[in-house]
């Protein structure tokens, strides 16, 4: 339970796909101008990232992994598809993203025009494919794990672009200087907006017990050895000091 809570906080606030990787900056900028369409953009992507990591968690697991092919039996233990993962994943993504695009055009026309050509483009939004290359490269042991990672990874997604969304609006009535307005302010909040996410890092420092299964004879030794350092380091900064008293 604490490993889930751990990857859904980092996340979103630590590795925030836009703050963190600064990735779907495309869309970010051009679909935060509103609101509205910023929170169905979020939307969807949270929709796409939930189904599409742990889909891409299978495929690499029991298909593209170096002998992943090996449940189909002995002589296939050695095959290694790894080269297909990226024409696998954004199969898996351009498939989820039609889905949400024919959903959203049915249920919610007034939505779908406002986000216009930026809908189907999240099938090329380096965010959503890099939540599923972020999976593999992890190596994220568990189904369970890439769900969580998925939800995670587009709830920060989403919190960025709404929240400068909010901010957007807002400022559009502020005296903002001329050489700033529109994009090079924009730019400058979502760095300050990074900086206060990244605070969060301080979250998960974890505390000093020693991993389990290490042995508390080497953990002793390292402390012996440091408090060695540490006296030799006096020793010689005393030295040092003496000489230049003596000169």
């Amino acid at each position: 339970m604490l490993e889930h809570l751990e990857l859904f906080f980092k996340s979103i606030f630590i590795d925030n796909m836009v703050f963190a990787v600064f990735l779907g900056m495309c869309s970010y900028l051009a679909v935060s101008k509103k609101v509205s369409t910023a929170v169905g953009l979020g939307a969807a992507v949270i929709f796409v990232l939930a189904v599409t990591v742990p889909l891409n968690w299978l495929l690499d697991q029991y298909l593209l992994q170096d002998g992943a092919l090996a449940w189909l039996g002995p002589e296939y233990a050695d095959y290694n598809l790894s080269f297909l993962s990226f024409i696998m994943f954004i199969a898996t993504i351009a498939t989820m993203v039609q889905l949400v695009e024919i959903v959203v055009e049915k249920f919610s026309p007034a939505l779908y025009n406002s986000l216009g050509i930026f809908l189907p483009l999240i099938a090329v939004n380096c965010a959503i494919l890099g939540g599923s290359l972020f999976m593999q490269a992890r190596e994220i042991p568990s189904l369970g794990l890439a769900l969580n990672y998925g939800i995670s990874s587009g709830i920060g997604w989403f919190l960025a672009i709404l929240a400068i969304a909010a901010i957007r609006e807002k400022i559009r009535y502020s005296n903002v200087p001329p050489p700033l307005r529109g994009l090079g302010i924009t730019f400058i909040i979502t760095g300050l907006m990074g900086i206060g996410f990244q605070s969060f890092g301080g979250m998960l420092t974890g505390d000093n017990e020693p991993p389990e299964g290490t042995d508390n004879t080497t953990v002793e030794k390292s402390k012996e050895e440091k408090e060695i350092n540490e006296e030799i380091d006096s020793d010689d900064k005393a030295v040092s000091y003496n000489e230049v008293l003596n000169k």
